[in-house]
């Protein structure tokens, strides 16, 4: 299913945001008025760093949120996408009745239909215009998000930022609560380090710069009026950001990131850090009570069983060995004392190409 929406109305969206967009780059003063839902408040206290603690009696009022995965048509991102949709359908019915997910939409954000619409429910978004990205590319992930919660008919209340990259690997409850978002940690996202970078995006009135939480737009559950709030400002702050210099010498691939980190912080929606939110081989080495696979890292091994990180191993699974071409059916399996994260990881891989129609299509 396409977009379906008129060209005219697109072409009104995508001009308003960008006049946002000129009127934040051309401010001398830092982000304040221009970006649209800010507020006064500020959160009064650092993110949680746990799980709730009413989960289980919140599974009775069920609290549904819908996964959005953005992705191009490109072969690497395609063949991801169906494996991450086939676990999604498997797990959200191993969840049975009390399973919290709820519909799926790939947002596809090349401005055309494909040939696996019919296998995936697919938003189609149109791209930023050619050049705008500075050969950025997602750069067009926060712009495919304000099209698709302006346009779409989403029924459920929340929504789960997700990725191609992502394996589902037990079905996921809603871990947001009281108007808080629910997040994965990142290391790597430092708010504090780059205080002074990130001043020109987000003000001094807004609060401490802890008001930040160190993640990004994935994986992320947030109820969807707060997201309708954060996207456009997440798009404006993405698009500013890649204009300043030293902002974007500094976040490089994480810009992105950054940017919804800063977006959620200026519309005072806050973060629940749970960690256990998802796990990344090779350096993730058990399951344990995580919920999804990123994929991220390539995984080196010799046959021996240890990590040869940094060095093409006799053993390995990369996804970028499969940018573009489809990964063959029944991938060899890890060698003996290679973790369990990494093993559970191609033996899903293959589960899904073997069962998916037209592999390799």
């Amino acid at each position: 299913m396409g977009c379906g929406n008129a060209f005219f109305t697109l072409t009104i969206t995508f001009s308003v945001a960008l006049i946002t967009y000129n009127i934040i780059i051309s401010a001398n003063a830092p982000l304040r008025q221009e970006l649209p839902g800010s507020s006064q408040s500020v959160l009064s206290v650092d993110p949680i760093i746990k799980m709730p603690g009413n989960r289980k009696s919140a599974l009775t009022n069920k609290r549904l949120f819908h996964t959005a995965v953005t992705a191009s048509d490109s072969v690497y991102n395609t063949w991801q996408t169906r494996v991450m949709y086939y676990w999604f359908k498997k797990m959200k019915k191993n969840g049975g009745v009390n399973c919290e997910m709820g519909g799926f939409t790939r947002i596809l954000h090349n401005g055309k239909a494909d040939q696996f619409m019919d296998e995936i429910p697919t938003f189609v978004a149109q791209p930023l215009p050619a050049g705008t990205d500075q050969g950025y590319i997602v750069l067009n992930r926060p712009w495919a998000f304000v099209q698709w919660l302006q346009q779409a008919d989403i029924k459920e209340d929340y929504i789960l930022m997700s990725e191609p990259d992502h394996i589902i690997v037990k079905p996921i409850p809603n871990l947001s609560r009281n108007g808080l978002g629910a997040a994965f940690p990142f290391f790597y996202i430092e708010p504090k380090k780059y205080e002074p970078i990130l001043r020109k995006f987000f003000p001094e009135e807004k609060g401490p710069i802890t008001n930040i939480d160190p993640i990004g737009n994935s994986p992320v559950i947030v109820g969807k009026e707060s997201l309708k709030k954060i996207a456009p400002t997440w798009m404006n702050v993405s698009l500013a950001m890649k204009k300043d210099p030293e902002a974007d010498k500094a976040f490089g691939w994480v810009l992105e990131m950054y940017a919804y980190a800063v977006a959620s912080a200026l519309h005072d929606v806050g973060n629940i850090l749970h960690k256990d939110f998802m796990l990344q081989p090779p350096w993730d080495t058990e399951i344990g009570d995580k919920f999804i696979i990123h994929y991220t890292y390539g995984c080196d091994y010799d046959m021996q069983g240890k990590l040869t990180y940094g060095k093409i191993g006799e053993w390995r699974f990369d996804k970028r060995s499969f940018d573009n071409i489809y990964p063959p059916r029944n991938l060899p399996l890890p060698p003996p004392g290679v973790p369990e994260s990494v093993v559970t990881l191609v033996k899903m891989v293959n589960e899904a190409s073997e069962n998916i129609p037209n592999w390799g299509a």
